[in-house]
């Protein structure tokens, strides 16, 4: 005879535990108190017999033992979700989660997703705006637009074409300003910078853009700065300055006229944009047609 499973609302909490490194995060999440999220977690430890986590004063770390098996809980879980989805929804409507880093949501994603609806009415975006990379062993994402090189371990990646960074800025700064004919007239405005806390990628700030297209050196401890590219521009269409652009980000409002390029110089990036998905998901209906959408709106062919 079968061994019973352990106690599912135990197992829930020690996943969402484990997942949010902490009992008050896990107990919003649940919407219960923290001492309830300790306790589901002590009768799950009770029935394995194992220390899940090793607890000290700033956050939970996992046991041996809990590293061993969270794996296969959130797996589980995940599966749990994906079975019972179907039954939850109107026929053929399905549940498409993307994680999309905020820069890319609020510039190129949002302005296009009325035109995903119309072409895919069954399927629902729900979108997460994180700038950290996700696991997507781990957590309950589908597939993720990132930016970077497209080394993701385990996954599938779709990468989009080359990027450049390139100077844009407002009609009016150009047309009330100083002259700005060449990369020496830069220094004569304000400059935006971006301050890139969560990406180990070198992402070229105005010294090393104009470094590498020949022009002078610039005061890099003046001018407004963001923790977003998408921020950034915003202060470029507002006229607060020069900011650095790329095509994906900035060609919305370069084709709207509320940002201008001033100068014809670029500076090629070392990495680009890409669709990444684990490997048992490429057939699936949702996340195919959501990859075949991006291709078209990029003006590319799938891989």
């Amino acid at each position: 005879m079968p061994r019973p499973l352990p106690p599912l609302k135990a197992l829930r909490a020690f996943e969402v535990a484990a997942r949010q490194g902490s009992f008050t995060l896990a107990a919003d999440e649940l919407c219960v108190t923290p001492a309830a999220v300790s306790y589901q977690v002590k009768l799950l430890e009770s029935y394995l017999g194992v220390r899940l986590f090793r607890r000290n004063a700033r956050h939970l770390v996992l046991s041996h033992a809990g590293a061993q098996i969270i794996p296969e809980v959130m797996e589980a879980f995940r599966r749990l979700s994906r079975a019972t989805e179907s039954f939850r929804q109107p026929d053929g409507y399905q549940i498409l989660r993307v994680s999309v880093a905020p820069s890319l949501v609020s510039r190129w994603l949002i302005p296009r997703m009325n035109d995903f609806r119309q072409r895919h009415p069954e399927i629902e975006l729900q979108i997460d705006a994180r700038e950290r990379l996700v696991d997507m062993r781990r957590e309950d994402v589908d597939v993720a637009l990132r930016f970077g090189t497209g080394d993701y371990d385990s996954c599938c990646v779709d990468s989009l074409p080359p990027l450049t960074s390139f100077p844009v800025c407002s009609p009016a700064l150009a047309d009330n300003g100083p002259a700005l004919n060449t990369v020496d007239d830069i220094g004569a405005y304000p400059l935006i910078h971006v301050e890139w806390r969560h990406t180990r990628q070198p992402v070229p700030d105005w010294s090393e853009w104009l470094e590498k297209v020949g022009g002078p050196p610039v005061d890099m401890d003046s001018g407004s700065r963001f923790g977003q590219q998408s921020l950034a521009l915003d202060a470029a269409v507002a006229g607060q300055g020069l900011a650095l652009a790329n095509a994906l980000l900035a060609n919305d409002d370069l084709a709207s006229g509320r940002l201008i390029r001033p100068l014809n110089e670029s500076v090629p990036l070392e990495y680009t944009y890409h669709v990444t998905y684990l490997p048992e998901m490429a057939e699936v209906r949702r996340v195919a047609a959501f990859r075949q959408w991006v291709f078209n709106e990029i003006g590319m062919a799938p891989a």
